[in-house]
């Protein structure tokens, strides 16, 4: 479904995309370069509203998410496009669209809310590929969510503008984003994007905001395991964000462009989980190693065991009123819903 875009601007020779901080120049009859929005008439449309590629119900674990009611079920969906073009994406079939025959079914707003709620999800989260292009729909939805007291994630690479973000944060809950490296060359390698100082600013913003906030960084041998690079991404969120901020350092399986490379040793995520620790983040989790301890949630402050993982799965949970039981230091995150 075509839906008129919330956010560009008219110009000679064409439109400005607003919706992410590409801010595309779009001429009369073509796309941006997410292949999501047409400019039609000196008008921008995205081409996907409601337009569903995937769903499904999964538990908060998955995004991955680990202090935000853990074990909590979510629908989950995405649709079609990104403005990056990661060469190791394990969604590219539908990340990388490139504007051919959409393979999608349409899913109302109120729908969607429907869903959710028949299914015993708490929230809603936009994943599988990038949520910002889907803006207007989610946007949408968030809106009713909030009102019928269902929870919203957003799980993104971070290069949203300034414009969206202050629209989508009142109705948004966790945002669950990529830091995929914490220099410029790196993201030109990995997302095609000339800097990524204003992920950075995004992100700080969205700190700002008061919303629930959880790093990921999947660390692809070769690209951003780099040990001063782990260590800036590590430094900058205990200095931007705080030392409660978690952050998952998670293995890199070889897909796509990247199926040469093999996986990231284990020993490479151990490293990046010790450097965490040593820039003062109380919370460092590694990922897509099952069974490793690194899944399990530990007090900041005594070191016991308060959530024990496997994969997505809570084998043992010890949290009691957001408290440690053993040493009573308050857990930060949400770990009941009220």
């Amino acid at each position: 479904m075509k839906k008129e875009s919330f956010l560009y601007t008219e110009n000679e020779g064409g439109v400005t995309c607003r919706t992410c901080q590409r801010q595309c120049r779009i001429p009369e009859g073509e796309r941006g370069w997410c292949q999501t929005r047409i400019n039609e008439g000196g008008r921008l449309y995205s081409v996907t509203y409601g337009e569903v590629s995937s769903l499904s119900i999964n538990p908060i674990e998955k995004k991955p998410v680990f202090h935000f009611y853990p074990g909590s079920r979510w629908l989950s969906l995405g649709s079609l496009g990104c403005n990056f073009r990661c060469p190791g994406c394990q969604n590219w079939e539908i990340a990388h669209w490139k504007g051919e025959v959409m393979l999608t079914e349409y899913l109302h707003p109120e729908k969607l809310i429907v869903k959710a709620e028949s299914s015993g999800c708490i929230g809603i989260s936009w994943t599988f590929n990038e949520p910002v292009l889907w803006f207007e729909y989610t946007l949408d939805a968030a809106k009713i969510a909030r009102a019928h007291g269902l929870y919203t994630n957003y799980v993104t690479n971070g290069f949203i503008s300034n414009e969206s973000l202050e629209m989508i944060a009142p109705y948004l809950d966790v945002y669950r984003v990529d830091l995929k490296g914490f220099s410029d060359r790196t993201y030109r390698r990995i997302g095609h994007i000339p800097a990524f100082g204003g992920i950075l600013e995004a992100i700080a913003r969205v700190k700002e905001y008061g919303k629930h906030l959880e790093i990921v960084t999947n660390i692809i041998p070769g690209y951003n395991d780099d040990e001063a690079e782990i260590r800036d991404i590590a430094s900058w969120i205990k200095k931007t964000l705080g030392a409660e901020t978690p952050w998952h350092v998670t293995r890199f399986h070889p897909h796509c462009q990247l199926n040469h490379i093999a996986p990231t040793p284990v020993a490479t995520l151990d490293r990046a989980r010790s450097i965490g620790k040593e820039e003062g983040l109380h919370y460092v989790y590694i990922g897509n190693v099952p069974g490793h301890e690194g899944e399990n949630t530990y007090c900041h402050h005594c070191g016991k065991l308060l959530i024990e993982r496997f994969v997505f799965d809570i084998t043992r949970y010890r949290v009691q009123n957001g408290t440690c039981p053993a040493c009573g230091a308050r857990i930060p995150g949400s770990f009941e819903k009220e």
